[in-house]
């Protein structure tokens, strides 16, 4: 059995250099060479008898007797992932389109600060996968000796060599996400990613490597559509004690069309500050989608007090379970539609459509 994977290497710590300043930056050409030096993950007798090219690399034959292959794409210039933008998501999803045909998966390297954004976006605009694109990457380079980068990298390469999950996927530290269901928690430990109101997809034993609770499957039976057309002008609000009705109106002012209101509790805001829900409406009453979601890091939105009742009266839609980055995603994604009212929008904006939404959450808000 053979599956041959392709590998886009986007940038990200898992492939990072020590500068002469003696801090982490990307480095061209640096990962690959890197790569041949670690058995785990490149298998020097097979390659060399197979006449690999030099961006070709092979995993030593599986328990299960599968051969991964896997071609490495770097891109140019290499980013750390704070300096991820729209125009990389869409090279990304090309790339992915481009390539579609060639390969049974793909993995995607990337860095962990924005990750959980990338995957929220690739969710959206990857419509009608039939084969798997996981996102992994490192909270140490791969070449360190306590390393967390070789075992993502190994175990992504599994999942994309499987059909069992094909859908955008974020793996991390023995886990596998929905991508559009995760958030990163934690800057330093290699359980750095939680799904917080699912159940990962898939974890990793040392019992059943591979192998683990495949629940939530998520797959849309239409043919692969890649949407690039992702709106700029979105923005994300954290609302706090004493926001002022100011700091909302400058926010909101055009070009902004959407925006994601980060609200206490299960959706609370300073209900008896007239003017700040003032500004509000007027933002929704010329265009613009706000969706509530919550601070909290479990949970959904509800209009169970009477701080959070006032918001929906506002025109501010519900983001029931969504995560903050998968909310964001979904606003660009909606608003880069073309030919679209902003009813039918808004309508889009309540409905699960990617598995970024809980299906009892979306029920109850909507009714």
């Amino acid at each position: 059995m053979i599956s041959r994977i392709m590998v886009i290497y986007s940038g990200g710590t898992i492939g990072m250099a020590k500068s002469n300043q003696k801090v982490y930056e990307p480095k061209a050409n640096f990962f690959g060479s890197e790569l041949k030096k670690i058995p785990m993950v490149c298998d020097d007798v097979y390659s060399e008898n197979e006449s690999l090219k030099p961006n070709e690399f092979a995993l030593p034959v599986t328990r299960e007797g599968r051969r991964i292959l896997y071609t490495l794409l770097e891109y140019s210039p290499l980013k750390d992932s704070s300096n991820i933008s729209f125009e990389d998501w869409i090279q990304m999803a090309e790339d992915v389109e481009r390539n579609y045909e060639k390969y049974d998966g793909f993995v995607i390297l990337h860095g962990t600060d924005t990750m959980a954004y990338t995957s929220s976006a690739l969710s959206f605009m990857l419509d009608g996968l039939s084969k798997p694109v996981v996102l992994t990457g490192a909270q140490i380079p791969i070449y360190e000796i306590m390393t967390d980068g070789v075992d993502n990298l190994v175990r992504a390469l599994y999942v994309a060599a499987e059909s069992r999950f094909p859908e955008v996927t974020l793996l991390f530290d023995k886990t596998l996400y929905r991508g559009n269901r995760v958030t990163k928690v934690s800057s330093k430990d290699f359980q750095a990613y939680e799904s917080p109101n699912i159940k990962p997809l898939l974890l990793f034993t040392a019992e059943e490597r591979g192998q683990g609770t495949d629940v939530n499957r998520f797959k849309r039976d239409v043919a692969l559509q890649c949407h690039k057309s992702m709106s700029k002008n979105v923005g994300i609000l954290l609302i706090f004690p004493g926001i002022t009705p100011q700091m909302i109106r400058k926010v909101l002012e055009p070009p902004i069309q959407g925006l994601v209101l980060l609200t206490f509790g299960s959706g609370n805001c300073p209900s008896r500050d007239k003017e700040l829900l003032n500004e509000i409406k007027a933002a929704t009453s010329r265009g613009a989608i706000i969706v509530n979601c919550t601070q909290c890091l479990k949970g959904f939105v509800s209009p169970s007090y009477e701080t959070g009742s006032v918001l929906p009266k506002a025109g501010v839609l519900p983001g029931n379970d969504m995560t903050k980055e998968a909310a964001f995603a979904k606003l660009s994604y909606v608003l880069g539609q073309s030919g679209m009212s902003n009813e039918q929008r808004r309508s889009m904006m309540l409905r699960n459509i990617h598995g970024e939404i809980t299906e009892i959450t979306a029920t109850s808000n909507e009714s």
